[in-house]
């Protein structure tokens, strides 16, 4: 694991200004979890306020446009997100590849957005479960991590990745420890390859995919597990608390 776990909340199209309560819990919780780095993507229309509310932990989007601004009715641009407070964004969610139709380039094109404007980039990648009953799982997530990643000097210093198995997002199912053990090595590897023995030792790799506080211990115990980009469990403070608890406690161990 990382020196210091990293756990994302992922609120996707969950939120009113009501549960801005369950934001303020969790920076008061931060406080005194300081062995960990905590960090929320509220929707748009909550970035802001968030940021307001939330002084101590990571705020950031879900989602970015790949241009700086023009014709794109109901985009938002990477610049504009970080106007409006947020320091990072994801890309490149399976949910987005699904139901948008986002291919690896449009995901390079919208984390190398968010780099050119000085924030973080967590980058998403994850197998179908016909990809790995078919075990192509590693080579589907290293192609994946070649076509989204983005390029250039530098890059890897503000970029996290992501493996979020798409058949275990919100269904309850979990990977092995030992599968999750040795899909982050083949990411780590595909890390190193691409931009160095260094830098790409240095990037985090989360774990996404039904986290909970019940599991949390043995798959953040996990080879190269970084942390986690959590889902459902983030909506709450109480459950998403859990998690970084269980992350904080194993960093006193």
């Amino acid at each position: 694991m990382a020196v210091r776990p990293y756990i994302v909340g992922n609120w996707k199209m969950h939120g009113t200004r009501a549960m801005l309560s369950e934001a303020r819990a969790i920076d008061r919780a931060a406080e005194r979890l300081m062995k960990v780095e905590v960090a929320l993507a509220p929707p748009f229309t909550l970035i802001h306020a968030t940021r307001k509310e939330a002084g101590l932990i990571g705020v950031g989007s879900q989602d970015c446009h790949a241009a700086e601004g023009g014709a794109h009715t109901g985009d938002i641009s990477a610049a504009m997100l970080k106007d409006s407070g947020a320091g990072f964004v994801i890309v490149g969610h399976s949910e987005r590849r699904a139901d948008h139709g986002e291919k690896d380039a449009d995901v390079r094109a919208k984390a190398e957005s968010v780099l050119a404007v000085g924030m973080s980039v967590i980058v998403c990648v994850g197998e179908t479960e016909e990809q790995r009953d078919a075990g192509k799982a590693e080579s589907v997530v290293a192609r994946q991590l070649k076509g989204s990643l983005p390029a250039g000097d530098g890059a890897a210093e503000k970029l996290t990745v992501a493996y979020e198995p798409v058949w275990a997002i919100g269904t309850g199912r979990t990977p092995t420890v030992d599968d999750v053990s040795a899909m982050h090595r083949s990411i780590r590897q595909v890390l190193v390859d691409l931009f160095g023995d260094e830098a790409g030792a240095k990037v985090r790799i989360l774990y996404g995919g039904s986290v909970k506080a019940e599991n949390a211990a043995e798959l953040l115990a996990a080879d190269d597990v970084g942390g986690a980009l959590v889902g459902g469990a983030s909506l709450t403070a109480e459950a998403f608390l859990g998690i970084i608890a269980v992350a904080a406690e194993m960093q006193e161990n």
